[in-house]
This record gives C-alpha cells, sequence and structure tokens, in this order.
C-alpha cells in the first residue's frame, strides 16, 4: 500500500501558485568531508575563508545528518526526500562497466519538483544513481544540464580520461583537474542569466580519495607538514601516487574553498545575491583511504566514527546555509535535521507542494527564524560492514551492529547526546524501555526491499 501511495503522490504532485518570488537555488554537496573539516566547525590546521562566509553571512546547523555513511545511498536520500528505510537506492551497488544500480524511473526527484515549478536544472559534478542513459541518469531524473562523473568509479580519479556532458561522453587527456572542469561548468552556467530561476546542484569530488590536487595547492601545505613528506598515498588501481597526502588534503580543501569563492563571486556580479538561497553539507563522515589522516586533522571533530559508520562521526555533517536579508547572519541552529529534509525544503522555497509521501520535514521556518516543526525520529539501514542500523530520537541516539551476524535482536547500544556526544558511554542497560522503543523504531522506519536486504531476510 505504502508503494502505491508513494507512486501516486509522486506521480500528481500538487501544484502552489507561485508568487514570482521563488529564489535561485544552489546546494554543494561535499564528498567525504567530515563535520571538522571546514573552519568555521573548528578545522585548525588549514582554513576555509570562503565557506566560513556562508556562516558568518548565513546559518550553521550544528545538528544536521547525511542521508547515509556512503555516496550513493545518500545522494539518493538527498534526492527522494526518503530516509534509507523507504528511498531506492541504499548502499553502493555497481553496474558494469560504467555506473551504479539506478534509481527507479518513477523516483520523483528534487530536480522535477522544482523543474514543475517553472525552475531550469543544472547538476554538476558526482552523480552515481544511474549508469549513463539509463532511467537513473541524471537528464531522466529531472536536470535539464549534468557535466561530470556519472560513475562514481570514475570519480575516484581526478584526472579521468573522460566526463559526461550531458548523455554524452567526452574524451579528456588525464592531465586535467576534473574539479577544475566541474567548477568552470557550474559557473559557465549560472552566468546565463536564465529567465526563470535556477537550481543549480553541486555534487563536488573533494575532499575523497584518490587525495590530489594540482602542486599550486598542495606546495605551501608540505612546508607546513614536512613530517609527512615521505608518507605515500595510494588509491585505486589507476590512480598515480600521492607524495604527503596530508598536505594533498589541505591542499584540496584549499581549492575547494576558491571555487565556493568563484561561486560566490559569481552571484555578487550577476547581482543575484539576495535572489540566491545557498547550502553547503557533506554526503557522510571523513574517509580513512588513500592515506588521508582524519585523527590527525580531527576531521570528525569531537565524534566517534568515520565514513561507513552510524556513529556520530560517520552521519553528523555540515549544513550552512546563506540567504542575505532572509537568514539573520551569524546565526546557529541546533534543529534537528537530515539530507531527507532537503526535497520538501526546496519545495516551500519554490512555492510548490513536496509529495505526500516524504520522510522530510521542510525546515524553512528555522532558516527564518520562525517556529519548526519537529521530527520524531530520524532513522537509517547501512548494509556494509555487517549490517547496521541507527536511530535519534530527542537527545538519544541508539545503534545496532552486526545485524547480519545476530539478526534483528542483535544488541543495541544507547547513548544520550546531551551528555555524551561522542559515544562512549552505553546507557542501554540502565534504559530498557528506551532500548524498548528504539526497536520498535527500527520495525517501524524499515520498508523491506528486494534489492538491499539484511541477512535474515534473504
Amino acid at each position: 500500500m505504502r508503494a502505491l501511495l508513494l507512486i501516486l503522490a509522486t506521480c500528481f504532485p500538487l501544484l502552489a501558485p507561485a508568487s514570482g518570488a521563488q529564489p535561485n537555488i544552489i546546494y554543494l554537496l561535499l564528498d567525504d568531508a567530515g563535520y571538522g573539516d571546514l573552519s568555521c566547525y573548528g578545522q585548525k590546521k588549514f582554513q576555509t575563508p570562503n565557506i566560513d562566509r556562508l556562516a558568518k553571512e548565513g546559518l550553521k546547523f550544528t545538528n544536521h545528518y547525511a542521508g547515509s555513511t556512503v555516496c550513493a545511498p545518500t545522494r539518493s536520500v538527498l534526492m527522494s526526500g526518503l530516509h534509507t528505510g523507504h528511498t531506492a537506492s541504499r548502499g553502493n551497488k555497481e553496474i558494469r562497466p560504467v555506473g551504479q544500480h539506478p534509481i527507479p524511473a518513477n523516483t520523483f526527484t528534487i530536480a522535477e519538483a522544482l523543474k514543475k515549478a517553472g525552475y531550469v536544472t543544472g547538476a554538476f559534478g558526482k552523480w552515481g544513481l544511474g549508469n549513463p542513459g539509463s532511467e537513473g541518469d541524471p537528464i531522466h531524473q529531472g536536470f535539464d544540464r549534468f557535466y561530470g562523473y556519472n560513475c562514481q568509479r570514475n570519480a575516484h580519479t581526478y584526472y579521468p580520461t573522460w566526463l559526461f556532458d550531458d548523455l554524452k561522453k567526452i574524451e579528456l587527456d588525464g592531465k586535467t583537474y576534473a574539479h577544475d572542469l566541474i567548477m568552470d561548468q557550474a559557473v559557465k552556467w549560472i552566468s546565463l542569466r536564465h529567465k526563470r530561476p535556477f537550481f543549480c546542484f553541486l555534487p563536488v569530488t573533494i575532499p575523497h580519495a584518490a587525495m590530489h590536487v594540482p602542486e599550486k595547492y598542495a606546495a605551501p601545505f608540505r612546508k607546513k607538514f614536512p613530517e609527512f613528506e615521505d608518507k605515500i598515498g595510494k588509491y585505486g588501481n589507476n590512480a598515480p601516487f600521492a607524495k604527503n597526502p596530508a598536505a594533498q588534503f589541505a591542499g584540496m580543501m584549499t581549492a575547494l574553498d576558491e571555487g565556493v569563492g568563484r561561486i560566490l563571486d559569481t552571484l555578487k556580479e550577476l547581482e543575484l545575491d539576495e535572489d540566491t538561497i545557498v547550502f553547503l553539507s557533506s554526503d557522510n563522515g571523513p574517509h580513512k583511504e588513500g592515506g588521508h589522516m582524519p585523527d590527525y586533522f580531527n576531521s570528525n571533530g569531537s565524534f566517534r566514527g568515520y565514513k561507513r559508520d552510524l556513529y556520530e562521526g560517520g552521519i553528523r555533517c555540515p549544513l550552512l546555509v546563506r540567504w542575505p536579508g532572509k537568514i539573520k547572519p551569524g546565526s546557529t541552529s541546533d534543529h534537528l535535521s537530515a539530507h531527507w529534509d532537503v526535497l520538501p525544503t526546496f519545495c516551500e522555497l519554490a512555492e510548490t507542494k513536496a509529495p505526500v509521501i516524504i520522510d522530510g520535514i521542510s525546515f524553512v521556518p528555522t532558516l527564518l527564524g520562525k517556529r519548526q516543526q519537529a521530527h520524531k525520529y530520524l532513522y537509517w539501514e547501512f548494509f556494509e560492514g555487517g549490517g547496521k542500523r541507527a536511530m535519534r530520537m530527542g537527545n538519544w541516539k541508539a545503534v545496532q551492529n552486526n545485524l547480519n551476524k545476530g539478526g534483528p535482536n542483535a544488541p543495541i547500544e544507547l547513548y544520550d547526546l546531551s551528555k555524551d556526544s561522542a559515544e562512549r558511554n552505553n546507557l542501554a542497560a540502565k534504559n530498557p524501555e528506551i532500548v524498548y522503543h528504539a526497536k520498535h523504531i527500527f520495525e517501524e522506519a524499515h520498508t523491506p526491499s528486494q534489492i538491499w536486504k539484511f541477512k535474515w531476510e534473504r
């Protein structure tokens, strides 16, 4: 029944009358950047001044969560407004020779919602939700324009021999830094002076491994981190070695920050500042690949865990939102939110109704300093690493690991994040009633899938 309702709701969304005040929307999604990888969130070993402008001139969220703990399901959650208990893609499932398992044609995406509201839509960066030409291809999921990596595997190198330009595969020399090409195309598209409001989705690849950046960005950090000059990072079969991955990582974040500055400068030059709302987030916690040292950089802040964990370090992520004249500069919010809230938020901004059957709640009221509806709970499930799931309800966080071995009755860990944000003190034994409630949420939030299954469901 839920599947039928979802199809009906997404095929026939209700449109609200537009007032002509719809803002342009830019959403930057970083790739494997941890909560502590931005200087406005506490990074000390390098600075991100342009990203910090988003915080200084806008709103910083401190309780925002990724859709998943790896790339593809986070993007599926973001596009669909459905958490990983319901969304179509719940893991990184590959298609050979190129691409990932496609989200189905009846997925109603953010891009489709905004197109129906009159927006021009473009995506620039890493897609990962459908092999080229499939029903999951961005061009078939509501985007008028796409440039970048269709396939996540191809995005493991910053010097690819090919990218996709809409549906066309374009050949490259393997010597050009793809991040620069992607930012060039995004800035060019924003600068077209569209006659309608635009939605620019920018899922950049930085700082995902491999750890590579043009030498002009790495050189200053080689001097700052000389103790790692003999350290070599390697990621992917075809990727070259990365010398001093610490310098490479800091240089990558510097290059990323420079690109954000280009976006903001472009908006100012086009006199679009007050007409454009800019979001910046990350798809999951920090990785430990290609020589990257997240502990050295304190990439996950004070939190436990990394990419592929459902502890806070794997899923708590930054969210910065800037909208001059609308959002109070330098403000902070502890509103509990997640990537599945982005679709209804964008729909409200675009003055169009969101699909009826979604898990997200618009956080536009928080952006504008108004009374905000709260989630009853947040939920994640993940099928790698032995199978795991987690939920957050108020200050309580429950994590259940080793599901494929222990089944649905595997031990549940319980943490009070108001006192223990590092998730060190398991309170499950002292709070059996909360554990019981968490188990009920795990059952309620999970819709069985023919593709994504825990071991006991097979």
